[in-house]
């Protein structure tokens, strides 16, 4: 029985249990499932959040990747720039349109190293698609140069950076489509898998409306073969109750993190998460810590009752499967063998965070 879970489902649900309750019961005596009300309330208001004209719920992060390459042209003879150190659907959506996924190292942040990705860019480069990890923004301003510098399209994907800004400006917000998750883990998360593609672009918002709803347009014309991938409207509707919470919880992120800062910087067997300038804002999806002896941490905080996460144990472009073994990331496969997140949710409490940091000071302790 774990005494600090990596993130406390129940305790966020009882924290607005009668609103969620009272959301979910509206739409079950409406009978209000698929593309009403709610979803266009909740497209409204997270689009004025995030600072775009549109926002289109769809049915996973992944999907909103897919459906934002599809809709921007991506196909066979094409590359798309982006990194190896991210969940395999970044890569996924490059490869399921025909295109060729061209992979660039991280650098200390995590994120995209900017000076290598304009090396990549080759004749048959069709966009860049940064990946703003953990809650920190890629450096935007050195990204968008490039870009158009390039004619070359930006696709976010901020599935973990809901809320984090770059010079003020939020993350998803840049580039021609930004993609976020709502899988239940992430900043703002539903009670199932949900997505949503963003942009400031009127015929690329129709593109996407049309390609997530089979194809149809709203007059019933078929823009072609489309997919089935609604947001439905009980997501919506438990994501917009969400909504109005998320920059208190983003602040008690804000608050954890500090406390993890002040109780883990004395250790210097520890890389802690690079302390930003003033243009970044954080907002902590995860909080990941590098260490030497990671494994041999991580068993100790399991034993001492703290559930730990590894993201990724091993690097995509190893998995033999993916045929991406030609690419030499040699920052990404050192994050690989020393990352690993700390609990991080906005009911964890100052007691339990002293607890995540006493317990990495024993382990250290211990081999003294």
């Amino acid at each position: 029985m774990y005494k600090v879970r990596f993130v406390n489902y129940p305790a966020h649900y009882h924290s607005i249990e009668s609103e969620i309750d009272a959301a979910i019961k509206e739409i079950l005596l409406n009978g209000d499932f698929i593309l009403r009300s709610q979803l266009e309330e909740f497209e409204k208001n997270i689009a004025s959040f995030i600072g775009v004209k549109h926002a289109i719920g769809v049915n996973s992060g992944t999907d909103a990747l897919y459906l934002s390459a599809r809709a921007a042209g991506m196909g066979p003879g094409m590359e798309a720039i982006t990194v190896a150190h991210t969940f395999v659907a970044t890569v996924g959506a490059i490869v399921h349109c025909g295109a060729t996924p061209i992979l660039v190292d991280v650098g200390e942040d995590h994120n995209m190293d900017v000076e290598q990705l304009e090396k990549a860019i080759s004749p048959q480069t069709r966009a860049i698609i940064p990946v703003h990890l953990n809650g920190y923004v890629c450096d935007m301003e050195k990204v968008m140069a490039i870009a158009d510098e390039n004619d070359l399209i930006v696709i976010e994907d901020a599935a973990q950076a809901l809320g984090a800004t770059f010079n003020g400006k939020r993350a998803g917000s840049f580039g021609l489509s930004g993609c976020f998750s709502f899988y239940p883990a992430k900043m703002l998360g539903t009670i199932g898998d949900g997505g949503l593609v963003v942009t400031n672009d009127d015929e690329f918002a129709e593109k996407i409306r049309a390609l997530r709803d089979n194809g149809r347009t709203p007059s019933g014309e078929l823009y072609g073969y489309g997919f089935c991938s609604r947001l439905d409207n009980l997501h919506a509707a438990i994501l917009d109750v969400k909504l109005k919470y998320l920059p208190k919880w983003i602040e008690r992120r804000r608050e954890i993190a500090s406390l993890y800062y002040q109780g883990l910087s004395d250790l210097p067997e520890l890389k802690l998460p690079p302390h930003s300038d003033d243009r970044f804002f954080d907002v902590y999806q995860n909080y990941v810590i590098r260490s030497n002896e990671r494994d041999r941490l991580v068993a100790h905080m399991e034993e001492s009752g703290i559930e730990i996460l590894i993201s990724w144990p091993k690097p995509m472009h190893h998995h033999d499967a993916l045929g991406l073994r030609h690419f030499h990331l040699p920052m990404t496969e050192q994050l690989s063998d020393e990352v690993l997140s700390l609990p991080m949710y906005p009911e964890l409490s100052d007691e339990q965070a002293g607890y995540v940091v006493d317990a990495i000071h024993k382990f250290y302790k211990m081999d003294t």
